[in-house]
């Protein structure tokens, strides 16, 4: 059986750097295209290498003003989120993770909040209720809809859940009100779970652009993801418009396809999330593990 220890070994070693690779070698031959000639692009020749390689893609998007206003809305918008849901998670997970007992009503909003996350009031009448609040075109309209993460709260609750009653029965002995007790106990302990709810609100904040286009009907306040989702169309015009352009930005419009400027789009936007990830790859894990189940 000793023997065999080591060929086990290699084999679940082996398929683990199979699927690494089948993740990682598109993510690469994406950044190759982002840096190759449109021609090279058109032709299908690239593959895990640029050819021609050209930087006329990123100098296409970095040189726009709207890329840095958009990028800054974007950043403005996931700080703000973050706070907003974490304030929420938590006042919301808290005195749900108390039994009936104690919060003599929480089987009731146990049930509203189960109801609105699997039953949501949709696209509509969500726009509609956005619209009689006059946040159109506001940043509000971008981060209130989403303001409570049903699920990030029941990874909460069921974390505080899982926090020893003799704490909580100490603290009170000693004078500490509720809140006391939440800020002092309850979230020093549940920093993993909370990083792991702020990774899944950064994340998902961050790439989400179809918020953006429903509620924005002015490009200049478009976040990131929506405004470079929306320069292929862009691009597309300025192609059949073309006949009004000089030489040079005929020129310059040549360099750019539409592929590679796609893939210059999803290099771009991907960067800031792979900057963040390793700070918290550490407290995703053991967050997900301990809150996700109560014994």
């Amino acid at each position: 059986m000793k023997e065999k220890a080591p060929v086990r070994k290699f084999i679940i070693y082996a398929i683990v750097i199979l699927l690494g690779l089948s993740c990682l070698i598109p993510m690469w031959n994406v950044v190759a295209i982002s840096f190759s000639s449109s021609e090279a692009v058109n032709a299908n020749i690239v593959g895990l290498f640029p050819v021609n390689t050209t930087f006329a893609a990123y100098r296409r998007i970095l040189d726009d003003q709207q890329f840095w206003r958009s990028f800054g809305i974007s950043v403005v918008r996931v700080l703000i989120t973050l706070v907003i849901n974490l304030l929420l998670i938590v006042t919301m997970a808290y005195p749900l993770s108390k039994s009936s007992k104690v919060f003599k009503s929480r089987k009731f909003f146990m049930n509203i909040m189960i109801f609105a996350m699997l039953f949501s009031g949709g696209m509509i009448p969500t726009y509609l209720v956005v619209k009689q609040l006059g946040l159109i075109n506001s940043l509000w309209a971008l981060i209130l809809p989403g303001a409570v993460p049903i699920g990030s709260v029941i990874l909460i609750m069921n974390f505080f859940r899982g926090v020893p009653k003799s704490l909580e029965e100490a603290a009170v002995m000693d004078g500490a009100s509720p809140w006391t007790t939440l800020w002092k106990i309850y979230i020093p302990l549940s920093m993993p779970s909370l990083a792991t709810v702020s990774l899944f609100s950064i994340v998902g904040t961050w790439n989400d652009f179809f918020g953006g286009l429903i509620y924005m009907t002015k490009t200049q306040n478009y976040p990131l993801m929506t405004y470079i989702q929306s320069m292929t169309v862009n691009l597309a015009e300025i192609v059949q418009n073309s006949s009004g352009l000089t030489s040079s930005q005929l020129q310059s419009l040549a360099e750019v396809s539409n592929k590679n400027l796609n893939a210059a789009k999803v290099f771009v936007a991907v960067v800031p999330l792979l900057v963040i990830y390793p700070f918290m790859q550490k407290y995703f894990v053991k967050g997900i593990v301990v809150g996700a189940v109560k014994e």
